[in-house]
């Protein structure tokens, strides 16, 4: 190419160039009071159209305040980590549930349920990997003071304690000669006891196995809980109402709560002194015959020698008109109760809801799925986890979690 055609290429590049300039400027003049901002913008959430993308492939969140997390009371402010967001750090399960963490091992590990599997997720690279399956279908975890993996189990109808040597302990799995019903969450007890729910809810096909024919979850006796089982497994058949335990480090099983005082018991915890102990109540499950619980959390005062007493309705979990039921509990150091939120398809109000000590709302995590169960933990264990249908989410706060697990 000789310089008088690079010089007539360049102008004629130019003048392209000038031509798409002046377009724009013209697009921008006309556009210009129409794209201009009267106010702050409104960042995207999960009540929004379209809806937040929590996705790792979403826009970051970049404001001062998650916009998912609400503070209802001024409080809440003290309780919330500002300058940090809501983050799903795994999807692709069924049913997430009891989240626990391991502070030796730094990692987070919680049930997939219908998937009959224990994942986990670790701290230092945020690799999620299977942790243990099958899992008997376990639901609730926890860890104890020693660092020990609690579980409670669906398919087997018990709670297990996993040792450090690699064996598993069973610590429960009948009371006065007959078979629990299907364990559902479990704590430890500084005392070196442990306190857990019986719920019916793994008496499913979706999270555990049904009873034999003729049982309350099999009335018609249509169901086969033998089928997608090992051989020579024995289905059982729920006995006993939907009690609460506590296991003593002797090995008895006490009965410390009723279905007349909690029907149908899901998730519980101790208050960060252990001298209150918190149980959520929820619906019916498969074959339920007793009162049936109305999604509300219910305390106990927790006495020296381990008896309840000050049996009360904590909250019956209604938001604005809409019912969140409760599910998985947790305390802080403060003793605030954090609960995970069931609101169905009421959207913005699945999550987790925080209430004070004296059962006031102080706030609210919204959520793009119904959450079943959350725990705190991280390093500092000032990050709460959790467990939403069919993902892990997690968020900072400005407390820590009281308890181990």
């Amino acid at each position: 190419m000789t310089r008088q055609e690079q010089r007539e290429q360049d102008a004629a590049l130019s003048r392209r160039t000038l031509v798409r300039g002046l377009a724009l400027g013209a697009a921008a003049t006309v556009a210009g009071p129409a794209l201009a901002q009267t106010g702050p913008a409104a960042p995207p959430t999960t009540i929004t159209t379209p809806p937040r993308d929590f996705g790792p492939n979403g826009a970051p969140t970049t404001y001062f305040w998650d916009p998912d997390i609400i503070a209802v009371d001024p409080s809440f402010n003290d309780l919330a980590q500002p300058n940090t967001a809501i983050k799903r750090l795994y999807t692709g399960l069924l049913w997430a549930e009891g989240p626990a963490w391991s502070a030796q091992g730094r990692y987070l590990l919680w049930s997939d349920i219908p998937n009959n599997r224990q994942m986990r997720w670790s701290e230092d690279d945020g690799r999620v990997s299977v942790f243990r399956t099958p899992s008997n279908n376990s639901n609730g975890n926890s860890f104890d003071f020693q660092g020990r993996q609690l579980s409670c189990e669906h398919l087997t109808r018990r709670v297990t304690r996993y040792e450090h040597d690699g064996t598993a302990t069973v610590l429960a799995d009948s009371y006065q000669g007959k078979k629990l019903n299907s364990p559902n969450d479990v704590v430890a007890h500084p005392d070196g006891s442990y306190w857990f729910t019986d719920p019916p809810y793994g008496g499913q096909l979706y999270e555990g196995e049904p009873d034999v024919a003729g049982g309350p979850s099999n009335a018609g006796g249509k169901l086969n809980p033998r089928i997608g089982q090992p051989a020579g497994f024995t289905p059982g058949r729920r006995e006993l109402p939907t009690n609460c335990y506590r296991i003593d480090p002797s090995g008895r099983i006490d009965l410390v709560v009723t279905e007349e005082q909690v029907p149908d018991p899901n998730g519980l915890c101790f208050s960060h002194d252990y001298k209150k102990l918190y149980i959520a109540s929820t619906g019916k499950g498969p074959g339920d015959t007793g009162p049936g619980g109305k999604g509300e959390i219910f305390v106990f005062d927790v006495g020296s020698d381990n008896k309840l007493s000050n049996h009360k309705k904590f909250s019956d979990c209604v938001v604005d008109g809409v019912k969140c039921g409760p599910d998985g509990l947790r305390c802080d150091v403060n003793g605030n109760l954090w609960a995970s939120s069931n609101a169905g398809r009421a959207v913005g109000y699945s999550g987790v809801t925080v209430w004070s000590p004296e059962g006031k709302l102080l706030g609210r995590i919204r959520l793009p799925e119904v959450c079943g169960n959350v725990c705190f933990g991280g390093p500092k264990r000032n990050r709460l986890f959790m467990a939403a249908s069919q993902s892990l989410y997690a968020v900072f706060t400005a407390t820590q979690g009281a308890g181990p697990g």
